[in-house]
């Protein structure tokens, strides 16, 4: 299956982690499923992370993007952007998630967008709308994550 993808953080962010004994690229990528499922992670902040995937490979038996497909994206997005958020002493802990499906994809590459809902001290939750290659809406999510303090040895354990 080949090396999980690795999500593409800003420098002074893996830097800022760095300092701390923490290697940000091993503590959160979209993964081994985000690997498979071709999920590229093109801009990444708190206020805003954009990412695709392609339809391809990621359809049900009628052809259409598959409906835990888009949820993937928007999970893998919306972790990413409270992960920024929590910042260095943070883990991001997805607790929720819904999707509300639109319209199918068949072809081409869908774009999530997660912007900021709320942003706490111990939660942050984020809306994620994907998009087709005509900009049509195909999916709208929200996912709140837990915000934990980072503990020893957690980047050992994302990079087992």
């Amino acid at each position: 299956m080949g090396e999980p993808q690795q999500v593409k953080f800003p420098q002074e962010v893996i830097d800022e982690y760095a300092a701390l004994g923490v290697d940000l690229r091993a503590l959160f990528s979209a993964g081994h499923l985000g690997t498979r499922m071709g999920v590229q992670i093109t801009e990444a902040s708190a206020e805003r992370v954009v990412g695709t995937m392609p339809v391809e490979g990621n359809t049900q038996p009628y052809g259409l993007l598959h409906g835990g497909a888009s949820a993937v994206l928007a999970e893998t997005l919306g972790s990413v952007g409270s992960m920024l958020h929590g910042g260095v002493n943070k883990i991001a802990v997805g607790v929720d998630l819904n999707c509300t499906h639109h319209r199918g994809a068949r072809s081409g590459l869908v774009t999530g967008v997660a912007t900021p809902v709320h942003r706490g001290r111990t939660t942050a939750t984020y809306e994620i709308v994907i998009t087709d290659e005509a900009n049509k809406r195909v999916c709208t999510a929200r996912l709140t994550c837990l915000l934990r303090d980072v503990r020893p040895g957690d980047a050992e354990k994302a990079a087992g």
